[in-house]
């Protein structure tokens, strides 16, 4: 299994980002989990967006308010929570081997790789390659918000690097 920049990813919780275990799943979940539209822990597991890849470094935030990835400025306009900033903290990361930096489409509500830094090191956000489990590739609950998704084409174009990881 892979990640690029601008996938997002189901991953198991790789330590301390879930506040309370998971309870015991709901009929609509597990009729979800039976037809492959959930997986079979997902109280363990969240989902975010690919930012950064190994080696990459991201920064918080250009003068106009851009995330940076390896110096380049992205434009998340395609997918980021409207009303949103990329980041309300300022940050700059070198994301570690086989690790990929996380954020939520929601920034203002989400808890991503910028809040599970360890006593100042932010590199320890990053989620470790072995807990991604796959990619999503549908919003399918509730039924108002049914939605394909997608990598968003040119994003990260310039960035250089990694492509992605496996």
């Amino acid at each position: 299994l892979g990640a690029a920049r601008g996938d997002v990813v189901v991953f198991l919780d790789p330590g301390g980002w879930l506040d309370t275990p998971p309870a015991d799943q709901s009929l609509v979940n597990q009729s979800l989990t039976f037809i492959g539209l959930l997986p079979a822990n997902s109280g363990e597991h969240l989902i975010k967006r690919v930012i950064g890849l190994p080696g990459d470094t991201v920064k918080c935030c250009d003068s106009e308010g851009r995330l940076l990835v390896n110096n380049q400025p992205i434009d998340e306009t395609e997918y980021l929570f409207n009303g949103d900033q990329p980041s309300s903290d300022e940050f700059t990361v070198e994301v570690p081997p086989d690790r990929v930096w996380v954020m939520g489409d929601h920034r203002s509500v989400s808890r991503d790789s910028r809040y599970h830094g360890n006593g100042g090191d932010l590199s320890a956000g990053a989620v470790p390659l072995e807990n991604v489990v796959g990619r999503a590739f549908l919003v399918s609950w509730p039924l108002e918000n049914l939605n394909w998704l997608g990598r968003p084409e040119t994003t990260f174009d310039g960035v250089g690097g990694l492509d992605g990881v496996k």
